[in-house]
């Protein structure tokens, strides 16, 4: 592998739901080739597939006015914090972190306001964020003739790290993670616990050029030579409950 390229693709309109993103892919700038990768940004999967809730629309519930109380939030978004939320991990300071019914820690359940419509409406998370890669993914080979992996990336925080970075909260057609024990490394030292997270360094990689503000919404990654997996997704990343180290 001599390099690796991240391109934005300039050409993806503002998505509505109900759009046919397949049918914006097949004809993006710069078009898709034969070994890319497509990284398409949690919210435009999210708007396509509708995930948006109009903040009018929500009647917030006892246990959301207590804690939106508590913490000065807004009723409406706590109530829905708790709708996607398997289990609420920690409220503290203004902040709800959560466990999403996908298994995700992150906060607010991975709800947004942003870069929909000025703070009306929310955009919750997919549903199944490794099916709706998978879908995009399937059409595209389907139609192209050859395969391009796809990754929803979405941006979190991290524990005892400032900053947010992406990840990747689904994906289909490359092994999203690197396992590299059994194989020695430079010195000849034999990786015992090694495994990159492929998907996720992937993701993080496409911030470089799609940002928070740019208004590209997705990115072809030319040149990496992955491991192409038609069964494993991003939910095979997510640590067990009983791995857990701090709760």
């Amino acid at each position: 592998m001599s390099a690796v390229t991240i391109l934005a693709i300039t050409n993806l309109p503002e998505i509505k739901p109900g759009n046919d993103l397949l049918a914006y892919f097949l004809r993006c700038e710069p078009a898709l080739q034969k070994g890319d990768i497509l990284v398409v940004t949690q919210k435009v999967i999210s708007k396509a597939e509708n995930r948006l809730v109009r903040l009018d629309s929500v009647e917030p519930g006892p246990e959301a006015r207590e804690i939106a109380t508590r913490w000065d939030k807004d009723p409406r978004l706590v109530e829905l914090v708790l709708r996607e939320s398997a289990e609420l991990l920690r409220q503290d300071r203004g902040v709800l972190i959560s466990r999403t019914q996908h298994g995700f820690v992150c906060a607010n359940a991975g709800i947004d306001l942003s870069n929909v419509d000025g703070g009306s409406t929310a955009c919750l998370l997919p549903l199944d964020c490794d099916l709706s890669a998978r879908r995009l993914a399937e059409g595209l080979e389907q139609a192209l003739g050859f395969a391009v992996p796809v990754i929803i990336s979405d941006s979190f925080g991290r524990p005892w790290r400032l900053g947010i970075t992406n990840v990747a909260l689904g994906s289909f057609g490359l092994k999203p993670l690197l396992d590299l024990r059994g194989t020695e490394d430079a010195a000849g030292l034999e990786m015992k616990a090694t495994v990159i997270a492929l998907a996720d360094t992937l993701a993080a990689s496409t911030e470089l050029v799609v940002g928070k503000t740019t208004g590209y919404g997705a990115s072809i990654i030319r040149g990496y030579s992955y491991t192409p997996d038609q069964q494993a997704g991003v939910r095979q990343t997510i640590r067990p409950m009983a791995d857990w180290f701090f709760s």
